[in-house]
């Protein structure tokens, strides 16, 4: 890792209500906006899930998905987007892979990719080896890179064993994630473990859950590594819990910390660079068949 460092804004999960906070973007225009803002404050890629525009819920609709990214790309035709494929709602890998069926200037970047199954607190995320190595198979033949999550040790073992099987190819992008019930917890000794496990030619960044977000951010800035940050995974601003945050709010704090160590946010060109992928601006993805010829 370098002195520039991977900003990944996750603005608006599976979770987040509007009950919950009114800052949580939902529709279309709100996610849009949201990513217009993060944009201008400065991030390298944004993380995004798609809300049905009716009931607010998750969806895995690739026609909704693609008026986010045709919204984003409207005015940032160069960053990085990368689309979920949550199995937390939906396990059956026709749905998952739906998002991936757009092309051309819809291309997403990415695809999120969790290596194992887990638990939440009160919700399961079915991820089956199938369904892993199918999404994978896919995104490699799209050329689609993922978006490696791992919650825990194994899950980064299990990226080696993709690769043994020719179905994922560095480099790699991992969000490492802390402080959910079931998995890794926040703090020094798992995460210097699941670093320390990264197969070679990988990126990292950390996230946290809830009150566990702004610990992770700073570690990672303070260590070499990128930040994950978010609605999606926080919705508070203090660890208190007395004030909500905006997806700016959480954005700049960010920015502020990351000054403090001698660092800057990693353009998505030079991003685009380090993982050999296409240059946006109406090309996106990898092209992985060219690279394998």
């Amino acid at each position: 890792m370098s002195d520039d460092f991977i900003l990944n804004f996750t603005p608006t999960g599976m979770i987040p209500t509007k009950d919950m906070t009114p800052n949580v973007p939902i529709s279309v225009s709100e996610i849009v906006e949201d990513v217009h803002r993060a944009n201008e404050i400065g991030i390298t890629m944004v993380h995004l899930h798609a809300r049905d525009e009716v009931t607010g819920a998750p969806t895995y609709k690739k026609e909704i998905y693609s008026k986010i990214v045709s919204g984003i790309r409207k005015y940032a035709p160069e960053l990085v987007v990368c689309l979920s494929l949550s199995g937390r709602d939906f396990s059956e890998i026709e749905l998952r892979s739906d998002p991936l069926m757009l092309d051309g200037n819809l291309k997403p970047d990415m695809g999120s990719l969790t290596l194992s199954s887990l638990n939440f607190n009160r919700t399961a995320s079915v991820n089956a080896p199938e369904t892993i190595m199918g999404l994978a198979s896919i995104m490699k033949e799209k050329g689609i890179v993922p978006e490696l999550e791992a919650f825990d040790v194994g899950m980064i073992n299990y990226v080696k064993y993709l690769e043994k099987k020719n179905l994922i190819e560095p480099p790699y992008y991992f969000n490492l994630l802390f402080g959910n019930i079931a998995c890794s917890q926040a703090n020094l000794l798992h995460a210097g473990v699941m670093i320390n496990d990264l197969p070679d030619n990988s990126l990292w960044s950390l996230a946290g859950i809830g009150n566990e977000q702004l610990k992770m951010n700073s570690l990672s800035l303070a260590f070499g590594g990128g930040v994950r940050v978010g609605i999606e995974d926080n919705i508070w601003f203090d660890t208190k819990r007395s004030r909500l945050a905006t997806n700016s709010e959480l954005l700049e704090r960010v920015h502020l910390i990351a000054n403090a160590n001698g660092r800057k946010v990693m353009t998505p060109n030079s991003f685009r660079s380090i993982m050999e992928m296409e240059s946006g601006n109406g090309k996106y993805g990898r092209n992985f068949k060219d690279q394998a010829s």
